[in-house]
């Protein structure tokens, strides 16, 4: 029965889509965009569940008056004129490797809502259950899909996927086939592997294989029945799965192990440190696009970024998760350069948005890390979309810049307002996606663009 619901709605996907497209439509478009499509560029975009302080980190107030302005004080970095908060002073010394995007403003102000934002282009400000629109990460997997690749084009590490009981991402009506391989768990447990990949047993390996050919068999006339292509995203599984069963090549992009225990400890023995580093592994071995959530434990008693004072004592919050958060990042930066991958690999780091400049002071809902006792009056800060920071790394662009400004107290853009839409429109341009020819077609011929609006920005061009 599930079976044949998945086969169902891939089937209304193509009858309906989105914005009215086919999915004939959709193949043309892969087969367009496959003419200008730069292969050789990857990302690696590191989420913030929650929405991070912009105020907190590096888009900080100090002159602001003491309702805006949080305790901590900005620090020198090793650009003149670029400062960020006293909890970073990893970061503050790589400064010179990214660029800080400081005026991204959007209204969709529920966690849902605005991670369908900035992930799909969604434009409805409203929250959904589920995506109606796919995230970049898949519509990149889709446009660079390559049925002999030995590992997957498009994995995630701790999954962006989910806020709560709302899906955040997806591919949507492009179908299962484009959905990430999922890597659970926490790498830095000492027995943490990867199931399901690289089996060593050369007979287990041949009974597989036979396996695989039986069942090729047996699903042949159901291909030769299907008139509308739709069950080979269902093969696509089965193809993957085998992939990475019968590779030793994939297991090994996978295995953190396989680094120094210098290079891990410079990363950190943590989730979010071992995350980062699987990530560069996995791009290094050929992986397009990975995917890392910065979550759990390390970011305070409820487990994400969503510092209102029921949750967080806001600035405890900060305190707690910075010097992971530090050393990961900084760390995965550096290592990008240090490799030669910064003109392929791109690193984004961002939330869905920013935090209320205005502190709030609400009774807490439970003690626990970062928060006080259930009854405990403590700051916090609350949904923002108006105004939030990202940062980018690597992807041959322009580094050690400040893009775009607030206002006195980080409420809104002032200069080089830029949207989601653009955003998107960048991550689109380094992965050599042309976004004024990018579109797909309907039945009528009707070229569609991806997304309606946004133009990449400018100041993130690659570079000569």
């Amino acid at each position: 029965m599930a079976h044949h619901l998945q086969r169902r709605q891939l089937l209304q996907a193509g009858l309906t889509g989105f914005t009215g497209l086919t999915l004939p439509g959709l193949y043309r478009a892969r087969a367009e965009a496959a003419t200008s499509q730069q292969s050789d560029t990857a990302i690696i975009l590191v989420w913030l569940r929650g929405g991070q302080s912009h105020l907190d980190t590096f888009d900080m107030k100090p002159e602001a008056v003491s309702d805006y302005r949080g305790p901590f004080s900005p620090i020198d970095s090793n650009v003149p004129g670029i400062s960020v908060t006293e909890l970073y002073p990893k970061m503050s010394q790589c400064a010179d490797r990214f660029a800080l995007l400081r005026s991204v403003a959007h209204n969709a102000g529920g966690h849902p809502a605005g991670s369908l934002r900035v992930l799909g282009g969604d434009p409805a400000s409203a929250d959904k259950p589920t995506p109606t629109y796919p995230d970049w990460m898949s519509i990149a997997s889709y446009l660079r899909h390559d049925p002999s690749r030995q590992l997957p084009n498009y994995v995630t590490v701790n999954p962006v996927d989910r806020y709560d009981s709302f899906q955040i991402a997806g591919p949507a009506y492009l179908g299962p086939s484009y959905e990430p391989f999922k890597v659970t768990g926490d790498p830095s447990a000492p027995k943490f592997s990867v199931p399901n990949l690289g089996l060593s047993d050369q007979e287990a390996n041949r009974r597989l294989n036979e396996r695989s050919d039986l069942k090729r068999n047996i699903d042949l006339m159901r291909r030769d029945i299907d008139q509308t292509g739709l069950m080979r995203a269902f093969d696509n599984f089965d193809a993957q799965a085998l992939r990475l069963l019968s590779s030793p090549e994939a297991a090994r992009a996978f295995d953190v192990s396989q680094e120094s225990d210098k290079l891990r400890d410079r990363y950190g023995r943590n989730s979010w440190g071992q995350q980062c580093l699987m990530a560069r592994r996995l791009v290094e071995a050929g992986v397009d696009i990975v995917s890392t959530e910065f979550d759990g434990p390390l970011c305070g008693r409820v487990a994400n970024w969503d510092d209102h004072a029921v949750n967080h004592h806001v600035f405890d919050a900060n305190r707690h998760r910075a010097p992971f958060y530090d050393q990961a990042i900084s760390a995965l930066i550096e290592d990008i350069y240090d490799r030669g991958l910064d003109r392929r690999v791109m690193v984004v780091v961002t939330g869905e948005f920013g935090r209320t400049p205005r502190i709030s002071h609400v009774a807490s809902s439970g003690g626990g890390v970062a928060s006080g006792a259930k009854g405990t009056v403590q700051p916090g800060r609350d949904h923002w979309p108006r105004a939030n920071t990202m940062l980018f790394s690597g992807g041959g662009i322009q580094t050690g810049q400040v893009i775009g400004a607030t206002d006195k107290n980080g409420e809104d853009p002032i200069s080089r307002r830029v949207t989601p839409y653009d955003f998107l429109m960048t991550i689109f341009q380094h992965l050599g996606f042309d976004h004024v020819q990018l579109a797909l077609h309907s039945f009528a011929g009707r070229r569609n663009p991806i997304f309606s609006k946004g133009d990449p920005i400018p100041e993130l061009k690659r570079t000569s």
